[in-house]
This record gives C-alpha cells, sequence and structure tokens, in this order.
C-alpha cells in the first residue's frame, strides 16, 4: 500500500495522479483548508502530486493499513519522533528523494511530483492490501435521492454531484469543476461523510496557526453516497490499527459501490478551527 499527502488549494489544481487512487481521504489543516491523502494499491499512475507535507492525523488513520509507505514533502520537527514511531515506511522527500522532481510552471511548494513506482521500490516491504472494514456490495434498501452535496469548512467547501452516465460523483472545489490534470474531472462511485470530532493538537504552522486533529477512532455518524442516493450511516473504529466499519440506521452492513471511495472527514458540529 502506498499513500501519498497531496496539496487541496487553488494554486495547486488540476492535480495529478489522484483519479487513480483507491481512497481518497480529505482532511482538514490549518487555517481551514484541507489537504488530500491518496492511497493506492491496485493501481498506480506514472505520477502523483503536488506532493505536500504530513500532519498528525494522518498517523491516526494509517495504522488500519498495517504497515503501508507513506509519502510526503516533510513535516514540523516536533512531529519527526511521531513519524519514525508510527507503523508506517517513511519514503518522503527527505528520504526517498530520487523519487521526487519538480516539473510544470506551478511555483514552489506547488510543483513537487513523485513517480509511485519509485517510491514503491524504496518501500519493499510495505504491506500489501488488508480489511480495513469497507464492505462493497448491492446498495442496501432506503436511501434518499441525492443530486449533490457540499462538505463544508472553515475556508472551503467541495461538492459532489452525481452523474447518472458515469456512475460516479463529480467533484468541485469552491464552485469550480475539480478537473485532474490527465483529464476528466476527480469523484468517486462513493463518497463518505465521515463527522468526526476536530480538535487542536500541540502542532502548529509558521504562522502559529494550530494544526487541527481529527478523532478517526471510537464511533459517530456519517452520511454515504452512492448510486445517486444518500445513506444516513455509523462508523465505528476501535482502536488505531482496526478498520473503520459502517452500518446502516437499521444496523446491517454500510456497502460501497465498487469503485474509487471518498473518505470526507469534516468537524463533527459547524466547522471550526480549532
Amino acid at each position: 500500500m502506498l499513500a501519498v499527502k497531496i496539496e487541496n488549494t487553488r494554486p495547486a489544481l488540476p492535480q495529478t495522479g489522484v483519479r487513480s487512487a483507491d481512497i481518497v481521504y480529505v482532511e482538514q489543516v490549518e487555517g481551514g483548508e484541507t489537504r488530500l491523502m491518496a492511497v493506492y494499491s491496485s493501481k498506480l499512475p506514472p505520477r502523483v502530486g503536488p506532493v505536500r507535507s504530513a500532519r498528525i492525523s494522518d498517523l491516526h488513520i494509517l495504522p488500519q493499513f498495517g504497515r503501508p509507505a507513506f509519502a510526503f514533502s516533510g513535516v514540523q520537527s516536533k512531529m519527526k519522533k511521531y513519524i519514525k514511531q508510527a507503523p508506517l515506511y517513511d519514503i518522503s522527500q527527505e528520504s526517498a528523494g530520487s523519487a521526487y522532481f519538480r516539473a510544470g510552471p506551478k511555483p514552489i511548494p506547488y510543483n513537487l511530483y513523485a513517480s509511485p513506482k519509485s517510491l514503491l521500490k524504496q518501500a519493499p516491504k510495505a504491506e500489501g492490501p488488508r480489511d480495513i472494514g469497507f464492505r462493497f456490495g448491492p446498495a442496501p434498501a432506503g436511501g434518499r435521492p441525492v443530486k449533490t452535496f457540499t462538505a463544508r469548512w472553515p475556508s472551503t467547501r467541495m461538492s459532489f454531484t452525481w452523474s447518472a452516465e458515469q456512475k460516479r460523483w463529480l467533484s468541485a472545489h469552491n464552485g469550480r469543476t475539480n478537473t485532474a490534470a490527465e483529464g476528466g474531472v476527480l469523484g468517486g462511485q462513493t463518497v463518505v461523510i465521515q463527522y468526526a470530532r476536530t480538535t487542536r493538537s500541540k502542532f502548529h504552522d509558521f504562522l502559529g496557526n494550530y494544526t487541527p486533529e481529527i478523532k478517526t477512532t471510537g464511533t459517530g455518524r456519517a452520511l454515504v453516497l452512492r448510486d445517486g442516493r444518500a445513506y444516513d450511516a455509523r462508523w465505528s473504529r476501535p482502536a488505531e490499527n482496526a478498520g473503520t466499519t459502517f452500518t446502516t440506521a437499521a444496523g446491517e452492513p454500510m456497502t460501497f459501490a465498487k469503485g474509487q471511495v471518498w473518505m470526507v472527514l469534516v468537524n463533527d458540529g459547524e466547522p471550526r478551527i480549532p
């Protein structure tokens, strides 16, 4: 498994390699903006990026994948010891520099890319796919027709609109179509809005903005979008080394549509900068 941190603000768009991911996490970062973590196992794109720095919430999400390879462009100095302690293979720009390169007209730091194949060559023991709790299959009973849904953070928003023709949810970023660098529109067959408590971590950026910490263990509510319908659901993850399971309002397994899954992490409550 390979996880890559990818910038998700307007100067970085369009992104490269995201459409090839199996799972795309959307996480809140400093200033109320968001960043992606794309997880790859079934297909590797030729390049991915723009690659950006890691956050503490990544280290809470990744243990459910066993010991994956984790690609990022840097980390706050206070977080380095936590990276070393985490069950992952550090293939950051600092430790796997030959897999990274700068390309295109965007200025630094929005022009750093990496070759996934080269990244994985530097982490040959990275753990392969494993059960992380997701279940795929025919849609459960219930749900309600939904054409579009907008996820909100303090300083940005992402919308997902159902395309019956493409049979997937097409994304937009602050009202602008989220086009992939390779062409087409980014989006998944299933979009999970996971409501998770967002608190203030002990880390902050150079401007003094505190880094959010997203609590992805425990239980909570979710909204699952698939096949043009929305399902109220519950999520459960008993420990960091355990997967995340989803159930319907009736307590049955919440199945996902086959294809890419977007895990959209939003605060359980109003959008807030902790």
